[in-house]
Parts: structure tokens; C-alpha cells; sequence
């Protein structure tokens, strides 16, 4: 394979204002017509409404418009005319189509991704194609068509917009002329690329409520790394394997110029490799099967630069300037660990020399992927405030929130629990200080798991502290409290957190803690051998053969498609390391503990009807239901475990129903597991009989060859 053979081909590419096409309208009679079509990717900030294709007479050089999206950005098709008018060529107030013969569809023109445009043109029918679906058809009468009949052969010049703000927000794939009786369908099949952020990628990212991400940068010795990963895709959301390189940089997300160099010439944005840090615009990461992963740092702070938010550029450096080559991440606010206290926590910590370290663990990422879980409410109920639960059945579905938004729940609980035990706090913060050094007496020296006024070795402090707390806080807590509690102190101390949370599903994933962390830790001890990393494929039979033990089912082993995913979790290509382990580890273990339950292992079990696919994420999910010709049926539903969430996110190893609504569009509900397990032997019902019991919930579908 040659060097180049597979980076971007970008000649079949082109900005709005360099489209030209030369069509020729032949006429006998009235019967003159012609056929063209193209990929085009129009920005959110072109201006509505604006022409894109414009109708040149070859002879006169006077122009119309012919293709237009109109103020409510909707592509609008006209007819030709035989006396084209300069004066206009570019519409710029809609109520000039008003009256005029046209085709358009009844849906919005789909902004920031490729869209492919078929248009058929005669003398007395108008056709417009989106996707290879005929979306607008409109029949011309014969007075309508009286001003563009002519005789014999008139060229025809298809020309972009000549407004300069249109013509630079808009690119065009592969224009064509095409002959009358061209399938459009079969025109949709060479599709373009673009680059996008995977966010559910993201890992040691704090998602605040306004959707701004929280990254801890600044000096070497406060700054952390973070990760993220960009795909390169097809139109249809397929990933397409191109051995290119792609380049990120730090911006400012208010008008995208380059973040400054720090006061000591540092580089704003920092690649992570094998320990050292470089500027990220001198390594790119390569792509691998359409994917590119980044390990970054900031090093400049908002407080540094007015306060102002960055954002994370993402491009192919031979790719110009074409837009649909460049992906940028969420707004960032770049925050010292002396910012607030919760960041300062998570910071502070240093990395275990054991199992489940705080900069590594997949928990972090939990955090972040609130896009998995949308919050729109189920239609037959409303959700109660504070358990945000709905019912569903004896089961029920559970509104998605960060940490099931546990720091709202217990706002009110937690003034009163942090007045009663202020005195507490207080008292034990005086026999830390007193007490003896990390070096002589470790757990001795952590108020946190030393009660004065019980027999329980697990403070209420402890308690406090991981109600309030982020994933990596809370990861660190387990982590040193099942080390020395006994498994009655961890039961009592699970149902505590229950209660002051408000949010049962914390019990579960602390009481599975001690296993988890035992476990893990002797399985990576037993095939890395004291190595720093392991051949994934040498290990790939010792992880299903874990996975079978744990869920309890040796009926169903791990397919090539599960382990990718698995591959995807743990951030790993061909080597894997502790820390991609620990996250593979903390997403596996949940899911699999949770299948060792009857309710849901025969589900897994069941090869017809396959009810739980497999290990497959919101993306597959969404493109199995949407398919090439459109979403499936409303009630159509595929059940997933959510690849966002690993322990000890509270929805860890939990199921998401992703089904489609009454009016075609796609919705993600948590289906709670503590229900499933508390109610599946009571009501003498098994959960799939309750699913399609639902209004909402009636066939089940499956995960298509091409969404894989």
C-alpha cells in the first residue's frame, strides 16, 4: 500500500463559491430536462435565507437562483427560467419565493454534517431528492412553464453562491450531472468524510451542569491529564479507516484564536507520551480503524486569560480549511487544583501503587458522558423529584442525571447533616492532626475511617464525604475502606449512603466494591506476570473466561464485536496496561455481576429472541434504529449497557432501553436494576414480558451488520 493511498482525496471536494457545473437542457417541445446532484455540508452560521446554486445563462451571463434554503432552513428547488435576472441571484429576504413554483420538503435542511442533494429539472416537474429519498415534487402547469419554453439546445451554467458569507459556510462532494433516469439512491452510496469528537470517549473530564468542562490545569505539578478520542466518519456514522494524522490544539472558544503560550513559554496544550509531555501541534495522533486517541494537559488557566472559556481544535493538518475536517470539543474553564475544593481532592490524591488508581480509573469518565442519557421524561409519567424514578410496571426507569443527580438530592439533607456533625468533624480533624505519621499508622492518620462515638470503623465523616463527592473521591474511599472494613461495616456503610443520598443505587455498586477491587487486582497480577503491559490478544480468552464465572453463564461467550468494545473502554490498541485494565475492569465487572442475576442472565441467554445484543454502544444503538431507509417503527426498542457508566458510578452494570418515540425520534431510558432484582421473582412477571407491556415498548429490534 502506498504512502498516501489512504489519506483524505481531497479533489472531489470544494467550498460553495468554486462549484461550477455546465448542463445542457434539451429540448423538443416542452420536454427539455436535466438531473444533478451533490454532497453538501452546510455550517449553522450561514446566513438564511441564501442561494446555493445559482442558474447562468451561458450566453447572456445573467443568473438565478435555482437551489435556495429559505428562512425556516428548508431547501427550496425552482424552476428555470429563460430570462435569468441578476438583480436575483441571491435571495436574501424569503418573501420573493412567495408565488413561485417550487419543491421542498417538509422537515429542516440537516446543518454541520453531509447531506446528499438530488434535483431533477423539467419543463413541467420540479423533483427534489435528500438522502436518495424524494422529499418535494411539484407539478408546473403549462402557463407556469410558458416563460422558460424554448427550442433546441440551450446551455446552462450551475454556479455557487456569489455572496461571499454563503459561498465560505457551504462544501460541496462530488457535483455530478446525471442522466433524467439516474437512481439517486444508487448516487448516495460514495459518501464523504468528516471528523467528529467521540464524547462518550472522554475520561477524567468534570462535566458542570451549563455544560462546560471542568479540566484541572496550570503548573507541571498541579495539572492532570484528561483523554479523549476523534472519529473519522462517513455520512452514515460509519468509521472509516484512513491512515491520516490529526493535530489538536487549544483555542478560544468565543472566536477561535489560539490560546497564548504560558508566562514560561510553554505550550498551551500538551500531548502526553510514554511520560513526557510535548506541545500537541507537534504530535498528532494517528488514526487506527478511524479512530485517533489523545491524552492531553492544559497548561494555561482562564484565570490566566480573562476568565475566558477554551476549546479543544481538532484537525487533519493537509486538510485546508475545510470545515468538516476540523472537530472541536465542548467549552473548557482551565482551573488550578486550589480552585475549589472538590477539584482539589480529586488532585491531591496520588496514584495507588495497587488496583484502582485514581489518574487511571474508568470511574472518572462517569462524570462526564451525560449525553448517553438525555433527561426527557418518560410520556406516561412524571417523574418524582427526588428518586427520579418512573414507573414501568413493577420495574421502573430511571431519569438519567449526573451521579443520579445525587448532589441536588441531598442539598437540603446534607446542611442539616453537616450542622449535627460539624462538632464530629472537628473533634476528629484535632486527633488527625495529632495522630502519628502516614509512615507509622496509615489508616490511623485518616479521620475518615476512624469513628470516635461507635464501634464502626467507618466515620460519618467518610459518609459526608462520599455523598458529596466526584468518582475519583469516591473510588480512593472504597478503595481504603474495604481494605480494613469488614463486610457488616461495608453493608451498613452502603444503605447509609443510600439513605443520605437519596439514591438506592449507590448500595449496589458499594457492596460489590471489596470483590471487585480483590479480584481485579489478583486476575491483572495473574496475566501480567509483574510486565508493565499484556498482549490483548494473549489475554482476550482469560478475560471471557472471568466474565463467564462472574455473570454465572457458560451459554454465551464474549463476541468479536463485545471485545472491541471492551478494547474501546479500556483505551487500549494491541498492548494493554494497568491503567487500561482498571478501566476495562470497572466497566466489565458491574455488567457481568449484574447478569449474574436470573432475571437478566436468561435474557442474556436467549439466543431467540436475542434480547440483550450485547455489548454495543449509544451509537450503534441509534443507527440500528434509525437504518439507511429511515427510523424503524415507533416502539422498536434495543436494551444496552451503557458504556458511560463504571463503577462506582451509581448506574454501573445498569440497562438503557433505546427505543423509538411516536413521532420517529430516539429515546434513551435507564431501566432500574435494583427493581428488576427486588421485583422479578415477586410479580410472577419477567421483564420482557413487562417491556412490551409498555405503550411505548412494543417489538424488538436488532443490531445491524452496518451499525457495527
Amino acid at each position: 500500500m502506498g504512502e498516501n493511498e489512504n489519506a483524505v482525496d481531497l479533489k472531489d471536494y470544494s467550498f460553495l463559491k468554486d462549484f461550477a457545473l455546465e448542463v445542457e437542457e434539451r429540448r423538443e417541445g416542452e420536454e427539455g430536462s436535466f438531473a444533478f446532484c451533490f454532497w453538501v455540508y452546510l455550517l449553522s452560521s450561514a446566513p438564511f435565507p441564501s442561494t446555493l446554486i445559482r442558474q447562468v445563462d451561458a450566453d447572456t451571463q445573467c443568473s438565478s437562483p435555482l437551489l435556495v434554503v429559505n428562512d425556516k432552513k428548508r431547501i427550496v428547488l425552482l424552476p428555470l427560467s429563460s430570462s435569468p435576472n441578476d438583480n436575483a441571484a441571491d435571495i436574501k429576504d424569503s418573501t420573493l419565493l412567495d408565488g413561485l413554483p417550487h419543491a421542498s420538503p417538509e422537515s429542516d435542511f440537516p446543518l454541520e454534517k453531509w447531506t446528499h442533494v438530488g434535483c431533477q429539472v423539467s419543463a413541467g416537474l420540479l423533483r427534489l431528492y435528500i438522502n436518495g429519498v424524494l422529499v418535494g415534487e411539484k407539478t408546473q402547469s403549462s402557463s407556469e412553464t410558458q416563460d422558460s419554453k424554448s427550442n433546441g439546445l440551450r446551455k446552462i451554467d450551475l454556479m455557487g453562491s456569489d455572496n461571499s458569507e454563503t459561498a465560505l459556510s457551504c462544501c460541496l462532494y462530488s457535483p455530478k450531472v446525471l442522466s433524467i433516469t439516474s437512481s439517486m439512491k444508487d448516487e448516495c452510496k460514495a459518501s464523504p468524510v468528516h471528523l467528529a469528537v467521540d464524547n462518550s470517549s472522554a475520561v477524567d473530564i468534570e462535566k458542570g451542569g451549563d455544560g462546560i468542562w471542568n479540566i484541572v490545569g496550570g503548573k507541571a505539578s498541579c495539572r492532570r491529564n484528561f483523554s479523549l478520542d476523534v472519529v473519522l466518519m462517513d455520512a452514515s456514522g460509519e468509521p472509516v479507516d484512513m491512515e491520516i494524522e490529526i493535530v489538536a490544539s487549544l483555542i478560544y472558544a468565543d472566536n477561535g484564536t489560539p490560546v497564548e503560550k504560558t508566562s514560561d513559554a510553554e505550550a498551551p496544550l500538551l500531548s502526553s507520551y510514554d511520560g513526557m509531555e510535548f506541545d500537541s501541534c507537534d504530535r498528532p495522533s494517528k488514526l487506527l480503524q478511524g479512530r485517533a486517541s489523545f491524552k492531553l494537559k492544559i497548561s494555561q488557566l482562564s484565570s490566566k486569560c480573562d476568565n475566558k472559556l477554551f476549546c479543544i481544535k481538532f484537525n487533519v493538518p493537509r486538510g485546508g480549511k475545510y470545515p468538516f475536517l476540523e472537530a472541536f470539543s465542548n467549552p473548557i474553564r482551565c482551573i488550578s487544583r486550589n480552585r475549589n475544593n472538590r477539584t482539589s481532592s480529586v488532585i491531591i490524591w496520588k496514584r495507588p501503587a495497587g488496583f484502582l488508581s485514581v489518574n487511571g480509573s474508568q470511574s472518572s469518565r462517569v462524570n462526564f458522558g451525560l449525553s448517553d442519557l438525555p433527561r426527557s421524561a418518560v410520556h406516561e409519567a412524571k417523574p418524582n423529584p427526588l428518586s427520579k424514578r418512573v414507573r414501568l410496571g413493577n420495574y421502573s426507569f430511571e431519569q438519567p442525571d449526573d451521579e443520579c443527580n445525587s448532589h441536588v438530592q441531598i442539598a437540603s439533607q446534607a446542611k442539616t447533616f453537616s450542622r449535627t456533625n460539624s462538632k464530629m468533624a472537628l473533634e476528629e480533624s484535632e486527633v488527625r492532626d495529632k495522630s502519628p505519621s502516614d509512615s507509622d499508622s496509615t489508616r490511623g492518620g485518616n479521620s475518615c475511617y476512624k469513628n470516635l462515638g461507635s464501634g464502626n470503623s467507618i466515620s460519618d465523616l467518610a459518609l459526608f464525604k462520599y455523598c458529596l463527592g466526584v468518582s475519583t473521591e469516591r473510588t480512593v474511599l472504597l478503595k481504603d475502606i474495604t481494605s480494613s472494613a469488614s463486610n457488616e461495616e461495608i453493608l451498613e456503610f452502603a444503605d447509609q449512603v443510600s439513605l443520605y443520598s437519596g439514591c438506592s443505587h449507590h448500595r449496589s455498586q458499594i457492596r460489590i466494591a471489596k470483590r471487585l477491587i480483590e479480584e481485579g487486582t489478583r486476575f491483572w497480577n495473574a496475566i501480567s506476570q509483574n510486565n508493565q503491559h499484556v498482549n490483548w490478544e494473549n489475554v482476550s480468552f482469560e478475560i471471557e473466561e472471568q466474565f463467564m464465572r462472574i455473570s454465572c453463564c457458560n451459554t454465551r461467550s464474549l463476541s468479536k464485536q463485545d471485545f472491541e468494545i471492551l478494547r474501546r473502554v479500556a483505551g487500549c490498541r494491541d498492548y494493554m496496561t494497568q491503567e487500561n485494565f482498571e478501566k476495562m475492569w470497572c466497566w466489565l465487572y458491574p455488567v457481568a455481576f449484574a447478569l449474574s442475576r436470573s432475571v437478566l442472565r436468561e435474557m442474556w441467554s436467549s439466543k431467540s429472541p436475542r434480547w440483550i445484543e450485547g455489548f454495543i454502544t449509544k451509537e450503534e444503538a441509534e443507527a440500528s434504529l434509525q437504518g439507511p431507509g429511515g427510523s424503524q417503527e415507533p416502539g422498536t426498542f434495543i436494551l444496552r449497557f451503557p458504556t458511560s457508566r463504571s463503577w462506582p458510578h451509581p448506574d454501573a452494570g445498569s440497562l438503557v432501553v433505546t427505543y423509538v418515540g411516536p413521532n420517529y425520534s430516539l429515546h434513551h431510558r435507564l431501566l432500574s436494576l435494583d427493581h428488576i432484582i427486588d421485583n422479578g421473582e415477586k410479580n410472577g412477571r419477567l421483564l420482557p414480558e413487562v417491556l412490551l407491556a409498555e405503550p411505548n415498548l412494543s417489538r424488538l429490534g436488532r443490531i445491524s451488520a452496518r451499525s457495527r
